[in-house]
């Protein structure tokens, strides 16, 4: 299992704590691709593949206004959080165990849009693991689709390279949650521990950690390119209200 797996099968019963209120956050996030979507010319008929789904965060609030909606992802205990999530919210979504590297191994047919959203790209820490997991991508998407990913903006954090991210402080009616991460940098690769500082009823501390490498923009502008798309712009949080750079590629 890699440590990738590890990470998101571990965080799995928690990752909904990162979020002041999870439910709410499906809604927004929806509400912002769906946005993208239309002004690139697709309606809610169009068939879309999370191909990073979690415990279902973007693909149940799309579902839930009206798209058919197919989410997979790597890791067991976060597709275990999905499906449970999506019968809660009484949407129909079928999720894979799928590796978004190797997409064709699980899914045959193709898709009018592939979403990865919350910097899953980055877990690729070479430039051939990324090259293998766009072109399973972009073959996954249908003549005349779309793939939409976010990734965090490396190309600023870079030039500091910063030990932490700002930690999320979420007040709730029972007490306090906080978020935050801390980075050690090698190169442009970094292992990240993700804290998660529950104090509302019982204090509870949790810790989990993985490895990124900071993917610049121009690095997967130019592999969507040269995989086969014939349009690729970049949307920033100004522009979407999401919290992070969005790619979005036309094949």
């Amino acid at each position: 299992m890699s440590i990738t797996q590890t990470f998101y099968d571990e965080m799995a019963s928690q990752y909904d704590k990162l979020f002041l209120d999870w439910q709410a956050t499906t809604h927004e996030q929806a509400a912002i691709l769906d946005n993208i979507f239309s002004k690139n010319g697709f309606d809610r008929t169009a068939k879309i593949l999370d191909c990073a789904c979690g415990i279902g965060t973007q693909a149940i609030g799309l579902a839930g206004i009206g798209y058919s909606v197919t989410g997979s992802d790597i890791s067991d205990g976060e597709l275990a959080e999905a499906r449970k999530r999506a019968q809660q919210n009484n949407v129909n979504i079928r999720f894979e165990h799928a590796d978004f590297c190797d997409l064709e191994k699980t899914f045959s047919e193709t898709f009018d849009i592939l979403i990865c959203m919350d910097n899953a790209l980055p877990h690729m820490l070479s430039g051939s693991a990324l090259t293998s997991a766009i072109k399973s991508i972009i073959n996954r998407i249908a003549q005349g689709g779309m793939f939409v990913a976010s990734i965090r903006d490396y190309d600023g954090l870079l030039a500091g390279k910063p030990p932490y991210s700002p930690p999320y402080i979420h007040k709730t009616d029972k007490g306090q949650r906080v978020s935050f991460q801390t980075w050690d940098w090698e190169g442009d690769t970094y292992k990240l521990v993700q804290y998660i500082i529950d104090d509302e009823e019982t204090l509870q501390i949790s810790k989990f950690s993985c490895a990124y490498r900071a993917t610049r923009r121009e690095e997967i502008t130019n592999l969507l390119l040269a995989g086969g798309c014939r349009e690729v712009h970049w949307l920033f949080p100004e522009e979407t209200g999401f919290y992070q750079p969005i790619v979005v590629a036309k094949k």
